[in-house]
């Protein structure tokens, strides 16, 4: 047949076949006849996600402030059961009785004692332009967890609260024992500032966000720009560790009528703060700071206020914090919408976001709420003969802002279930919030998540694909997925039962997190105008799901654990040489080489096996489904908590970052006692590794 009748062949079978994914690419783990069906329900899925869904999605749920533990929270639940039944989801609801804050009680304030008597506001202004900003529920800051008690003392600053800065502090002889601390937000978790005060000796802290991190000096403030207004104010939890339910360590904390339901702890058992937390804005932080009358603060800790910023305050400065908050076993119930597999419905892919919220939560987290509820709408709408052979599952966790409760409580008592068909876990935490797509992922998810970006339409440019606009923000796009760290829903699946996961996003910056003014108000002017990111977003995430859970092999990217670890090993080089430790990877290297071999055999042989028409049996895919939990320790790392990856773990010490290979990098920071030990570990967790995906490849051949 001659070239140009074959090309017009081919041009009328494929507009025959229906319409293609915009890249064209090809999709491992399929065989060529279910790549041709699975490629026609992509093209009919993508067309499905609106922006005017999303948009109705946002509105309704962000209509009232809903902390977890209220009757809006509840009702909010409510309504995304409602929407998940409505597109053909399956709805289980799953109750937990955490120890939490009540947030129609709690109450904090502060107030300048010496020189003069002023106290200060810790609420946000009513606002003209905001017509969001007046609503009767809205109430003053707070910090979950923070411990009762009223204290009146002098003052310290402590920069951002981290770890070096309180070393700082010591080794410049500021005695903190009785004083209040003041940091700014940002550098690490909220929490830490606290553990780190407490550990000090100081008998308060107070947080506020600095107008150099987020305020005047970014540009123009909310409501004529996006930045922090004078009076706004984060909110947040001092819960630290992050690691679910604080009186039930050793279990779920199911119903309290549940026959299941673990002993609890006395609360004064628990690991919780002992020392009263507020947070301020900077208008009322600036009464404070501008009254200090010590030595001028180290480079680096000066912050945008107009005045030189000083380290102590002096004798004739106090300050009273007072904070009431009462806690106590409160319902809170994670939603969970399954669309269920047709062949493998014990399989599970899980997206999640969760939907309390400090106040309305139009960022944080229900843009990420409603584009999944936009992507359960999408999934509904396909074809019968497009349902999903694996088991999709759509989950709405509870009292994640409190310490990521219920998506833990969940993750515990559905152990046995993930471990054994728990395929990949994707996150949508405050996940559409503007145009530009990123996120963190395992390496397992890497470039499953690249493909899936490649054959999605950017919104500004239908032309170019998400993945285009990624790659052009980095050097290499392969490396533009960075690690997951700490700080929302997906860490119980990673670091506690080694479920690969991903943290996606189309997003853009949020000066106003956790505050009253993270209303629609501020997202319809200046989040997403287009209200398209989660339309985008929800694309994304289906094509990945639903890659997923119709491959005849999972399609896992292998090859890249060894990639990852080379580097990973190359950082902890450096950390050594910084702190002179003699750190030695070879045998670590070796087994990473080792690794490559292996993965790039395993490509090779699922590649040869799929293409040959052959659907892999499920004892294939459980094998496949075994490789990450390789790498959990029994024991757990030196930080304690549920954190049992020797992969990856928020770090111990700021709680938002990713640690790679945590076991190493624990004993690199620390002393290097027993570094020796943990190589052992690690040497034999990788060969492990290494051994599950060889008896892998052995079955594909």
């Amino acid at each position: 047949m001659r070239p140009q009748i074959l090309c017009l062949v081919c041009a009328v079978l494929l507009l025959a076949a229906g319409p293609r994914p915009v890249s064209g690419q090809a999709l491992p783990g399929f065989t060529p006849d279910r790549a041709d069906t699975q490629q026609q329900c992509e093209a009919q899925f993508l067309d499905a996600p609106s922006s005017d869904g999303f948009r109705a999605h946002l509105e309704a749920l962000t209509a009232d402030p809903h902390p977890a533990g209220t009757k809006a929270n509840d009702d909010v639940g409510m309504y995304i059961g409602r929407q998940m039944e409505a597109a053909g989801f399956q709805v289980d609801r799953y109750p937990y009785d955490l120890y939490m804050p009540d947030p129609e009680q709690a109450s904090a304030s502060v107030a300048l004692v010496t020189p003069q008597r002023m106290p200060l506001g810790i609420q946000e202004d009513i606002l003209e332009d905001d017509r969001f900003s007046d609503h009767p529920d809205l109430g003053p800051g707070w910090n979950a967890y923070a411990a009762s008690g009223t204290v009146t003392a002098e003052i310290v600053y402590a920069n951002y609260g981290r770890r070096e800065d309180f070393q700082q502090l010591d080794e410049m002889g500021i005695d903190l024992s009785g004083k209040i601390v003041i940091a700014r937000y940002g550098g690490n978790f909220r929490g830490y500032k606290a553990k780190y005060a407490e550990e000090y000796g100081a008998a308060g802290l107070i947080m506020y966000t600095d107008p150099a991190d987020s305020g005047y000096t970014q540009g123009l403030t909310y409501p004529e720009g996006r930045y922090v207004h004078e009076s706004g104010i984060q909110r947040g939890s001092i819960l630290t560790p992050l690691g679910g339910d604080p009186l039930t360590p050793n279990g779920p904390a199911l119903p309290l009528d549940d026959p299941d339901t673990p002993e609890r702890l006395d609360p004064d058992e628990a690991d919780l703060p002992r020392i009263p937390v507020a947070p301020l804005s900077y208008r009322s932080a600036r009464e404070i700071l501008s009254r200090m009358q010590g030595d001028a603060v180290p480079g680096g800790w000066q912050g945008g206020l107009p005045f030189t910023y000083r380290v102590t305050g002096g004798e004739a400065l106090t300050v009273e914090l007072s904070v009431e908050q009462p806690k106590d076993i409160t319902r809170a119930t994670n939603v969970v919408g399954v669309l269920e597999g047709t062949t493998h419905p014990d399989e599970w892919i899980i997206l999640g976001s969760h939907f309390d919220a400090w106040a309305f939560g139009a960022t944080d987290p229900n843009s990420g709420t409603a584009s999944l509820l936009t992507l359960a709408d999408a999934l509904g709408s396909l074809d019968s003969d497009c349902a999903p052979r694996r088991s999709i599952l759509i989950a709405h966790w509870d009292a994640e802002e409190y310490g990521i409760l219920g998506s833990l409580e969940w993750v515990r008592q559905l152990q046995e279930q993930l471990d054994a068909g728990g395929v990949t876990y994707i996150n949508a935490d405050g996940a559409a919030t503007g145009l530009r797509f990123g996120g963190a992922a395992s390496p397992l998810m890497k470039q499953p998540i690249l493909d899936a970006a490649r054959s999605v339409p950017h919104p500004n440019d239908e032309a170019d694909t998400v993945y285009d606009h990624l790659a052009t923000r980095h050097d290499d796009a392969n490396d533009a997925l960075g690690n997951l760290g700490g700080g929302s829903d997906h860490v119980g699946f990673v670091t506690h039962i080694g479920v690969p996961s991903a943290s996606l996003s189309m997003s853009g910056t949020t000066p106003i997190y956790h505050s009253n003014y993270d209303s629609f108000a501020w997202y319809e002017r200046f989040g997403d105008s287009s209200f398209q990111s989660g339309a985008t977003l929800a694309q994304v995430d289906g094509l990945l799901a639903l890659r997923f859970a119709n491959a005849d092999v999972l399609p896992y990217d292998v090859e890249r654990y060894a990639q990852d670890t080379h580097a990973h090993l190359d950082a902890l080089e450096e950390i050594a040489t910084e702190r002179d430790i003699d750190f030695d990877p070879a045998p670590l290297r070796t087994q990473a080489d080792n690794m490559a071999n292996a993965a790039a055999a395993f490509t090779e042989a699922r590649d040869a096996y799929v293409e040959a028409g052959r659907s892999a049996s499920p004892e294939l895919n459980q094998a496949l489904m075994q490789l990450s939990r390789a790498l959990m320790d029994a024991d757990g790392l030196q930080s304690g908590g549920l954190h049992r990856s020797l992969y990856v773990s928020p770090d111990p010490f700021s709680g938002y970052a990713s640690w790679m290979l945590p076991g190493l990098r624990y004993e690199l920071e620390t002393n290097a006692s027993d570094l020796t030990a943990w190589m052992d570990r690690y040497e034999q967790a990788f060969a492990d590794l290494v051994e599950r995906i060889d008896a892998v490849t052995t079955q594909l051949q």
